[in-house]
């Protein structure tokens, strides 16, 4: 038992997450204003404000902000690469700087305050390079990138009240910020790309939620007719027996006309003889989301898409067995993709559903 509680332990730290995580260090000015956009990114698992640089050992702010120890005010990442990358990082950090000011960052002057990204292995610095060559080449700065791209050397921490400082001080930091000028530079050189957001995921549910990723409120009033948007984006509900699928009766899947996920099969399709859509399961359980709907004199239990957030219907416990659940949707919620379209729509994987559920009747024909 021992030997196996030791393997298991080893296997964890072998193959978990603990030799997964790598940094990312950048010099980009006042170290208060570069810890913010950084925390909030998913797969960020901590910011640190620090010195790095310098030829004085464990300096203090007071010899750092002095300009006479060689360092640069920079915070260092510790991220996950399986959720962000490093070149998402590098993106996020252009659009915080001046990278062309090769005498500080904003009012803040001196080298210590100037920008630099500082590599921990050669693969960022190959990626850092090739990113400052792309920014530079972008032409969006009117003057050549100073930044420069650096060996990372020893990380001294700065001092306490220096960590999440906009945190600990929101006030000062926000009225120091404004004043600096960092903002409204940031807004006339970047506009409405100034907020980055990551394309990177390796993780099953990421790569989904990319997939299946609700379109903007514009783009949801063009692609869909108005009764589709009066039920998926204002909770309505259609007539019965006068929509498209309560009695459909052709093998596929049903997919959320807003997101395009998959919800539910006509292999759990029955007649309900309400006049919608019923089923007696969902197709991919994690895809629903249930709400307590209290619109009514009584309480239903509401449905909705996962990533579309999409309304669908209601689910009742008065369906057949082997759930003994009715989810009542409405046509207009939904889209069906037939079994022989599948593959062409991006669905084939649930192409095996039909082919293991036709396969029993078939035995039965040849017999």
């Amino acid at each position: 038992m021992r030997k196996i509680i030791l393997v298991l332990i080893f296997g964890m730290f072998w193959s978990g997450s603990t030799f997964a995580k790598e940094k990312a260090t950048f010099a980009g000015g006042c170290f208060w204003c570069m810890e913010p956009p950084f925390e909030k990114l998913a797969g960020v698992e901590s910011v640190i404000s620090g010195y790095m640089g310098g030829h004085v050992a464990r300096p203090k702010y007071h010899q750092v902000s002095s300009g006479t120890t060689g360092h640069r005010e920079v915070v260092q990442i510790t991220f996950d690469p399986q959720v962000i990358s490093y070149e998402d990082l590098l993106q996020v950090f252009w659009r915080q700087v001046d990278p062309t000011d090769s005498e500080g960052q904003f009012v803040d002057r001196g080298f210590q305050y100037t920008t630099a990204i500082f590599y921990h292995n050669p693969e960022q610095k190959r990626v850092a390079e090739a990113s400052k060559q792309k920014m530079d080449q972008s032409k969006r700065f009117k003057k050549p990138i100073y930044t420069p791209v650096i060996e990372a050397k020893e990380f001294y921490a700065a001092e306490d009240y220096h960590q999440d400082y906009y945190k600990k001080n929101p006030i000062r930091y926000k009225y120091y910020r404004y004043r600096s000028g960092r903002d409204q530079y940031i807004d006339k050189i970047w506009g409405k790309e100034r907020d980055y957001k990551p394309q990177h995921r390796k993780m099953a549910g990421d790569q989904e939620e990319i997939k299946y990723k609700k379109p903007s409120s514009e783009e949801i009033k063009k692609k869909l007719n108005p009764l589709q948007f009066k039920v998926t984006q204002k909770n309505g509900t259609e007539s019965p027996f006068k929509n498209e699928y309560w009695d459909n009766k052709k093998a596929g899947i049903y997919v959320d006309i807003v997101s395009g996920e998959p919800l539910f099969s006509s292999l759990d399709k029955f007649d309900s003889g309400t006049g919608w859509p019923s089923f007696t399961k969902p197709l991919v359980k994690d895809h629903i989301v249930e709400k307590d709907d209290k619109s009514l004199f009584f309480s239903r239990t509401e449905v909705r898409s996962k990533y579309g957030d999409s309304h669908l219907g209601h689910v009742f416990d008065d369906g057949p067995k082997p759930t003994g659940l009715r989810y009542c949707i409405n046509s207009a919620s939904l889209k069906f993709i037939p079994v022989e379209k599948l593959a062409s729509e991006g669905y084939s994987e649930y192409s095996k559903l039909f082919a293991e559920h036709s396969a029993p009747e078939k035995m039965k024909k040849e017999k």
